[in-house]
Order: C-alpha cells, then structure tokens, then sequence
C-alpha cells in the first residue's frame, strides 16, 4: 500500500500549528538558536590580528561547531515531545484510531520537525557568514569561508537534523515522561556530531573519502530510519497507555 500524502501533509500542518501554541517549544526555538548564534559569533569577533594559524583553526573549529549544535539539539528536543507530549495531552489516541498508516504518521512527524529546524540552522549559518564578511578580520574570514568548512556545515546540517529526529521519535514513542525522553534525545544526538567534531579538529582525518563515508553512512541511517522506528511503533500500546 502506498503512502497517502493527502494524510501526510494534514498531519504536517497539524504538526506546525500545534508548534505555535506550545510555549516551551517556543521558547526552545527561540533561545537555543540565538545562543548557537552569540557563541560562535564571539569567537571569531574577539580572534586578535596576530593570532597565530593553530590557535585560529581551533577557534573556527569551536565556532563551527558551535553552529552544528543546532541541528543536533533543536530537534531532539522536538522531535522527544512528538510521542510523548502529545500523549500526555490527550492528543494522541484521535490521531492513531484514524486510517493513517504509522510510517504517514511518523514522516509526517519528522518533516514537521525537519521543516523549521534545519531551515533555522541553515539561516543562522548564512548569518554566521554574513557577520564574518562584514566585521572579522581578513584571516579569520579565509578560515571561515575555506571550502572545507562550508561543505562540513552544508552537508552535515541535514544529516545530523536527521539522525537527531529518529532517535528522538524512537525514545519518544517508547517513553511515559517528557523530560526524560527530552534528556535521552540530547544525548542521543550527541555521536555523529562528537565523530564531526574529531574531524573539524584533526583529531581524526578528515580527508574527503571519512568525510564522505561518514555522509554516506548518515544518510543511510536517516533513510532507514523511519523504517526502522515505524518497525518499533506499538500503535495498540500507545492507545491503551493514552486510555489509561
């Protein structure tokens, strides 16, 4: 049977606007990312003329890096409120006593995720850039706009975005608290990005074929992903622990 995308895109706009009435996602959505934003920009703003090469790539590495934690974090932390929180509201059971298939269900979860996280990385990336033109000294922005690091940022964005919505999907449907499934989900989030942060320090290669096979390897888990979480989705456990 094929995926009815009418189901799909309802459940997608039923996603967005539950957003905006959710306060603490709000705020999460709000605050994480000026920090992500305030760090790095301090890092290569207060960078001193004279600074020497070694001490510079850690800084655009640490600023870069500091970029990366906002597909990583923003959603686990959204992505751990999708099952859980909505069970906890009473909102679950109308949705899952309807025709829509659990893997309409789940993509749909995951592209309401996906949607304002990784466009909300990719737009303070470009702001990131724009401070860095206008404001950082010469040598600073050579590091910065360096192709290598334009490419780790353009490429990894969505795949770690990926990685972090379905595991935290996984722990949210098989969670009863929020909180905990919020806590499970950050640190989940955590391995490809600490592998892309050895990489962005030289503290393993980071020659092109890692690069690209650790890209490869991300992008394979994000397409299974959903076929493996939709495998692990008890729809008749989840209805009976939102009668209960």
């Amino acid at each position: 049977m094929s995926l009815s995308w009418r189901r799909t895109r309802a459940i997608i706009v039923k996603e967005l606007q539950d957003y905006r009435r959710n306060r603490f996602l709000i705020v999460t959505m709000m605050f994480l990312p000026m920090l992500f934003i305030a760090l790095p920009s301090i890092q290569i703003l207060t960078a001193p003329v004279s600074i020497v090469s070694s001490r510079l790539d850690a800084r655009i590495g640490i600023s870069l890096l500091y970029m990366l934690l906002i597909p990583a974090f923003l959603p686990s932390v959204m992505s751990a409120y999708s099952v859980v929180g909505e069970r906890e509201q009473g909102t679950l059971e109308p949705i899952l006593t309807t025709p829509v298939r659990r893997e309409e269900f789940l993509l749909a979860k995951a592209l309401a995720i996906a949607i304002p996280t990784i466009t909300i990385a990719y737009a303070l990336f470009g702001v990131f850039l724009l401070i860095a033109a206008l404001f950082a000294h010469h040598g600073i922005q050579v590091a910065v706009f360096a192709g290598s690091h334009l490419l780790v940022q353009l490429v990894f964005t969505p795949l770690i975005g990926g990685w972090s919505i379905w595991v935290g999907i996984a722990i949210s449907a098989r969670s009863s608290d929020v909180r905990l499934a919020q806590q499970l989900s950050v640190l989940a989030s955590m391995p490809p990005l600490a592998v892309v942060a050895l990489m962005n320090f030289n503290i393993i290669s980071s020659s092109l074929v890692l690069s690209l096979g650790l890209a490869v390897a991300l992008l394979l888990v994000d397409v299974l992903g959903w076929r493996l979480v939709a495998i692990l989705f008890d729809r008749e456990r989840l209805i009976t622990d939102a009668r209960s």
